[in-house]
């Protein structure tokens, strides 16, 4: 008997995260963002310490002065620690991200964050007792499938599609609902949100659930995509 096809990765984060990503697995994959950032350069608050809690937020902070940044995760921590920041990372989500900063503040604090943002950080610090604004400095814009993309969706070829956030899953699912996809799904998910996010594919999926990576970063992300493809962890 002929082994399977391995499947087709798509990947549909932004371009640049895209990229790297590919990089890391080691494996060809198809590229496809479904948004794009634009930075919107907003007027910032006085503050002591910044919140990142992505890595285009960590980009958005190009050119302010130097101060402490508490970080969602470690790839936001190097980009930011990058720029010259004092970056610490909180190797987690949100509810980690609060636990760090609550257990070392620095206030006045400043979460420079997308119009898109879930886990309302500024508001549970600031009801903690450390004052904390908010500053849009970035939206994060839809982008339709290419037609690449779109030309394998409508095959009959697996596609093992890693999810990274809630609204990726979402957008994914309103762009299969239009070009009428056909290809099976198997979903690997970032977390628990992006799994239950990711539901809305069930009807295409391979896999009665989403394989869910480890820990929220994209090192774990790797791990659960190429154990979906039955190969080896990378050293």
């Amino acid at each position: 008997m002929s082994a399977q096809p391995r499947p087709l990765i798509l990947l549909t984060r932004p371009e640049a995260q895209s990229q790297r990503f590919a990089r890391d697995l080691g494996l060809p994959c198809l590229i496809s963002p479904l948004i794009a950032p634009r930075f919107l350069h907003p007027e910032i608050p006085a503050h002591r310490a910044l919140i990142l809690t992505s890595e285009t937020g960590a980009l958005a902070a190009r050119g302010l002065p130097p101060c402490r940044a508490y970080c969602v995760g470690d790839q936001t921590a190097a980009t930011a620690r990058a720029l010259g920041f004092d970056a610490v990372s909180a190797q987690g989500d949100a509810k980690a991200l609060i636990a760090l900063i609550l257990t070392d503040p620095v206030a006045p604090l400043l979460h420079l964050r997308g119009c898109e943002a879930r886990g309302d950080i500024a508001a549970r610090l600031t009801a903690a007792g450390l004052p904390t604004a908010e500053a849009l400095a970035y939206a994060q814009e839809e982008r339709p499938l290419t037609a690449e993309a779109i030309a394998a969706l409508r095959g009959t070829a697996p596609v093992l599609v890693p999810l990274f956030s809630p609204r990726s899953a979402t957008l994914l699912a309103a762009e299969l609902a239009r070009i009428g996809a056909t290809a099976p799904l198997r979903v690997v998910a970032m977390s628990q949100a992006v799994a239950e996010a990711a539901r809305a594919l069930d009807s295409r999926a391979l896999d009665p659930e989403p394989r869910i990576a480890a820990r929220p970063d994209a090192l774990s992300m790797r791990e659960a995509t190429r154990s979906a493809l039955n190969l080896p962890p990378l050293p």
